[in-house]
């Protein structure tokens, strides 16, 4: 833990903190999401199997499609209220859609009027984890220097899984006990409070600082700033500069690059949950503890990947990825007709989990090229659209496609998607290359390591 280690007080409580936060956030987010089973009959009106999987569809998507939206409000205020306000905020939308759905009456009680209701709450959540997630990696990539920030930013990742992974523990606790499920999002309000009360000790980052300085200055003197690009002011020395625009293949790459995200999260925790209950009798109740034993796994799979970054470059590992879910995409529908229990299940989950077509470990270095004025807003505005636009592709389309074509019907997301992942990583690739961030004689890299005492000098 080298590069962590050397980190001053003032770097390891902002990482402390923005990691707590993020824990506590996806906890609240993530609780419905895998409460879904048994919350779903209670807030959505009873119809035919069909009916019933696209309303399930619909009350996942909701989460996710007004994400855009949320990323363009959220993004706008980093980029000029600042980083640490606007995560600040995020967390306490979240915690009050918690208390509104752990009040909220039942569809048997009120009616539609509690579907429309528990809908918005999601709306909410989704749109304030938004700016969250990403408001805290931004942060921590403009307050961390490389390569400290690879493994930092990454831990921002692992504590939103394990946020997720406590959720999945808690919803295995209410449904093996028949607990009250109110009970659960009550402790996510507190928790999202905590969560907002603590980060107030946060300062804001140098990079946005740095941008507000040069525009007042501007303002008041009416003199442009010219960018440094020599070599060595591209690595680290070159400061943020207001006039920084971003490459139009740069974005898309970043948009195709976390459209993978949605569909390995998707096959991992969500379509195989019809099979567990229609093919091997699984209930609601022994669904989501399945789930748990899976989000073990993924936590622990995202720890190895943030220590990885130590040893290799953040974009290598995004590549050995999507390579290996290439192959796999290719055989699951093979595999799904060969298999003939839910141990076969769990393991083809597991594939999926582990190498999961996301930006982890590298989302520090995804967000260093972007420019840093706009930085909040094109990193959660693409971050939103490719979860809204390839949710609502992947769980009504696999409905459907999976009526047609069998298991052969993924082949139409996942080849695609895979491929389009792929792409991204390379053109990244390209760029880090162009930096020489791949090469262990770079100069610029080895002379900061040295300066840092992350590498001893040779004799």
């Amino acid at each position: 833990m080298g590069l962590i280690s050397s980190l001053n007080r003032e770097q390891k409580e902002a990482l402390g903190l923005l990691q707590i936060g993020t824990f506590l956030e996806y906890f609240d987010l993530l609780l419905y999401i895998h409460m879904a089973v048994l919350l779903n009959e209670l807030f959505f009106p009873k119809a035919d199997p069909h009916t019933t999987s696209l309303m399930a569809a619909f009350a996942f998507c909701s989460t996710y499609v007004f994400r855009p939206i949320g990323a363009l409000i959220f993004g706008w205020l980093g980029d000029n209220i600042g980083r640490k306000s606007t995560i600040i905020i995020t967390t306490i939308m979240m915690s009050v859609s918690c208390v509104v759905m752990a009040n909220l009456p039942t569809y048997a009680q009120i009616g539609i009027t509690a579907t429309w209701i528990v809908t918005l709450c999601r709306i909410a959540q989704g749109m304030s984890s938004m700016g969250e997630i990403i408001g805290a990696q931004i942060y921590i990539a403009e307050s961390i220097p490389r390569p400290a920030s690879y493994p930092a930013v990454a831990f921002v990742s692992v504590a939103a899984n394990l946020g997720g992974m406590t959720a999945i523990g808690i919803a295995t606790l209410v449904t093996s006990y028949s607990m009250n499920w109110r009970a659960a999002f009550w402790i996510g309000a507190a928790v999202a409070l905590v969560g907002a009360v603590a980060r107030t000790r946060l300062r804001e980052t140098p990079d946005f600082l740095e941008i507000k300085r040069q525009q007042l200055l501007k303002t008041s003197t009416h003199l442009d700033f010219e960018e440094d690009t020599s070599p060595a002011a591209s690595f680290q020395q070159r400061k943020p500069t207001w006039k920084e625009s971003a490459e139009k293949k740069t974005l898309l790459s970043f948009f195709l690059l976390y459209c993978g995200a949605p569909l390995s999260f998707y096959l991992g925790f969500i379509y195989f949950n019809t099979i567990l209950k229609e093919d091997f009798g699984y209930s609601s109740g022994e669904i989501i503890s399945h789930n748990f034993f899976l989000s073990i796994i993924l936590a622990i799979s995202f720890i190895l990947l943030a220590l990885l970054t130590y040893r290799v470059h953040p974009i290598k590992i995004l590549k050995a990825k999507g390579i290996f879910m290439l192959l796999l995409m290719v055989f699951l529908p093979f595999l799904m007709m060969l298999m003939h229990s839910p141990l076969q299940l769990f393991l083809i989950q597991t594939l999926i989990v582990i190498m999961a077509l996301d930006g982890m470990p590298a989302e520090a270095v995804l967000i260093y090229h972007l420019p840093t004025w706009r930085r909040f807003t094109y990193a959660s505005f693409l971050y939103a659209l490719s979860r809204a636009l390839m949710y609502v592709v992947i769980s009504f389309g696999l409905v459907y496609l999976g009526s047609y074509f069998g298991h052969f019907g993924l082949w139409l997301i996942t080849l695609p998607v895979t491929g389009a992942y792929l792409y991204g990583v390379l053109h990244f690739e390209g760029l880090e290359r162009k930096m020489g961030m791949f090469r262990a004689n770079n100069p610029y890299y080895k002379t900061d390591l040295l300066k840092k005492g992350w590498l001893k000098q040779e004799s």
